[in-house]
């Protein structure tokens, strides 16, 4: 499927384009902003790397990856980087993750970016499952993932090696059934 348009209340989820990689940079460069992901802050080549791969992904056939620029509904500026990977070890499955610019925080934007991620893979992608994972740290990511109607399914040890350290992460997961029974469908 390309290209991704997705609105949402107040926000928007679309291709990335090399217009984008500022904005990216200023969420994968932030120490803050990276602080709970599975990588350090990236560099401006690294960045314009994964915007590049990104942009080629998106016209792949078949499209297993969706990486996506999350913005306002009132702007085509980029505010957080949303991602839908299909998994290959799983049937009509995808893992999802994002994460937005440190100004964007607390303003209640992650529950509307999973159900737009989640809309993706329900409704355009006709996918039976999604999961994420997020570091046992993150309170504000469990706390949206469960708001978004995921459910906590558990704890993968040593799931990730960052900062010199394996990590544990939390999953949580959600089947099409519980999504449209959300009324989300």
């Amino acid at each position: 499927m390309h290209p991704v348009n997705r609105h949402g209340a107040r926000l928007s989820l679309r291709e990335l384009t090399t217009d984008d990689v500022d904005a990216v940079l200023s969420i994968y460069g932030s120490p803050e902003a990276t602080e709970h992901l599975s990588f350090t802050p990236r560099s401006r080549d690294d960045v314009d790397g994964i915007v590049a791969r990104s942009m080629a992904s998106a016209t792949a056939s078949p499209r297993d990856e969706y990486a996506l620029a999350l913005t306002r509904k009132d702007s085509d500026a980029l505010i957080g980087f949303a991602h839908l990977a299909l998994d290959p070890h799983q049937q009509r499955a995808a893992t999802i993750g994002g994460a937005p610019r440190a100004d964007s925080w607390g303003l209640g934007y992650g529950r509307e970016t999973v159900r737009l991620l989640l809309a993706l893979a329900f409704a355009d992608l006709d996918l039976h499952r999604v999961w994420a994972a997020q570091s046992p740290l993150n309170d504000a990511a469990a706390k949206t993932l469960s708001a978004a109607g995921m459910t906590e399914e558990g704890r993968i040890r040593g799931h990730v090696h960052v900062r010199g350290a394996w990590r544990d992460s939390i999953t949580y997961g959600i089947l099409r059934e519980e999504w449209a029974a959300d009324g989300d469908a």
